[in-house]
This record gives structure tokens, sequence and C-alpha cells, in this order.
């Protein structure tokens, strides 16, 4: 295993497919504050915190006590577990974490399986890394270990998913104005995050997270599980798409809100043109399919 230090200042919380670590457990990751200091960095993939119910890929049930693996560390708990990861929270060095334990594919030769996974595990936590270099809100990782392929994680503490959020306030049958300017915050959040040639792979309005007081809108990103790195306005495309699809599949009545997130995204990005264009297409692509089903 391989110990990661915390992070020395700022309050950013941090959680992408390229090649991982090498050797039984892979180097620490470490941060020092909003840009933290430059590292090499392939590609990594999925981490969270917060509600973590999006943790864990296709989130399911959590496993009945009798039936549930022991923890990667005692005193976790298991808290979610989905097809892709089993996600267990507690005290990591004495802070609130997460952690987020692999699953192994049974149907893969084992040696494969030990390849992809290590691969992935180091792509989210290169991702995680990438995101807070560039000032992007994602947490912390404190520790990564190769040879469980597990990574422990920032618990952002009291957080609520953006997709609670909006089902709350829809409820509430109060003013749902502020639903525009959250949009907004998305938008610009993305434009950073594509800016930066980071693919999510994952983007749904549970894989985001608003820190306490929710009225500040200060949003994290967690989930990398399916990230990687392009820079083809494609993949970014697709990255909107799936969110769109996402977006208006879960929360009804948002058009409106989705359409001032694209068009705050454009604002922002330095490269939406082609990104924008892409996503046209995407969604014509994804009407033709429906129609021939």
């Amino acid at each position: 295993m391989a110990a990661a230090e915390a992070e020395a200042g700022g309050v950013l919380s941090g959680m992408a497919g390229a090649g991982a670590g090498a050797g039984a457990a892979g180097p620490a990751v470490d941060e020092a504050g909003p840009a933290g200091p430059s590292m090499d960095e392939p590609e990594a993939e999925a981490g969270a915190a917060g509600p973590v119910a999006a943790e864990a890929g296709a989130a399911g049930p959590v496993v009945a006590e009798a039936e549930a693996p022991p923890p990667p560390l005692p005193g976790l708990q298991l808290v979610q577990q989905g097809a892709e990861a089993r996600v267990y929270r507690g005290l990591f060095l004495g802070r609130a974490a997460v952690a987020k334990l692999r699953i192994p594919k049974r149907y893969r030769h084992p040696a494969l399986e030990e390849r992809l996974s290590r691969r992935r595990t180091a792509q989210e936590a290169r991702s995680l890394l990438r995101c807070r270099r560039a000032g992007i809100s994602a947490p912390v990782v404190y520790f990564v270990d190769y040879v469980t392929n597990s990574i422990y994680l920032e618990d952002i503490v009291d957080s609520v998913t953006v997709q609670d959020h909006i089902n709350s306030v829809q409820q509430s049958g109060n003013d749902t104005s502020s639903l525009l300017i959250l949009a907004e915050k998305m938008g610009e959040l993305l434009a950073r995050m594509h800016d930066e040639d980071l693919i999510h792979g994952d983007l749904t309005t549970s894989n985001i997270l608003l820190r306490p007081p929710t009225e500040k809108l200060d949003l994290v990103l967690i989930d990398f599980g399916l990230s990687f790195i392009s820079g083809l306005p494609e993949d970014k495309g697709v990255d909107l798409y799936v969110l769109e699809k996402a977006f208006l599949s879960t929360h009804p009545d948002t058009e409106p809100m989705f359409k001032v997130l694209l068009k705050t995204y454009a604002a922002t990005s330095k490269k939406s043109g082609p990104v924008i264009k892409r996503l046209d297409e995407v969604r014509l692509r994804g009407r033709k399919r429906s129609m021939i089903g």
C-alpha cells in the first residue's frame, strides 16, 4: 500500500484509461491546496465522497451484514455496493474518509483482471489529482492501494447530491429560480473540467455534490471510475450527452435548466464550439437509434 499525504491548506475536497502504477502498491498521491504541485500523470478513474450512492457504479442495496465481506481496514462500515465497487465509510488516520474497493470480475482471466483493475484504480486517482491541480473541486485522495485496488478519499461530510437537491427544491413548491443559478455553476464546472481534457465518463446529477450550506452552491465532482483523458470534441460531446439524458430522465420539467447549463458551458469553455457541434451530432445519432430500436 502507498500512503498519500493529506492536503496542506485550502478547503478543496478531492477525489479517470491509461497504465497504472507498478509493484505491489503504487505511489501515494499528494496534494497541497487548490492547485497542488505538478506531477506526471497518465490518466485515472472512479472516486467519490459525500452521499455515496453514486460511488459504486450501478448502485445497489447495501449487502446484508451476514453476507458482507470484511472491510479493507478495521472499523470501516459498508454503505453501498454496486456492480463495480464496494464503498465503505469511516476514519482513515483520524480523518473522515470513504474507501472504494473494486470488485474483481470473476469471468475475466485473473492476470487480465489484475491488470485492468490496477490501471483503472490508478486512472481514477490521477483524474482526481488532475482536477485538484486545475482548481476543480474534487475529494482529496488520502491513500491508493494497488494490492487490493482500493482508494481512500476525503468524505465530504453533510453534503447532498445535486440530484437530491433538485428533487427537494421541486417538491417544496417554492421558487425554483435558484436551480437556474445552480445550472450556471454546473456549466462552469464542466467547462473547466473539459478544458483540462478530462472526460468524466459518468456525468449524472448524483455524481456532483453540494457542500453545506447548499445555498452557497459549492459543487464537488465525484466518481471518476470511468474517466479518461481526451482532447477530442467527440468525447466531450458524448460526456455532455450522457449528462443530458440522465438529467432529463431523472428531473422532469428541467429542460430550461439544462439549456442554461449548456449556455454557460459554451460561454466558459475555450474549446466549446466544436464540442457543442459534436453534441448536436451525438443527439441526432441517439434519436436515430431510438427510432430503429
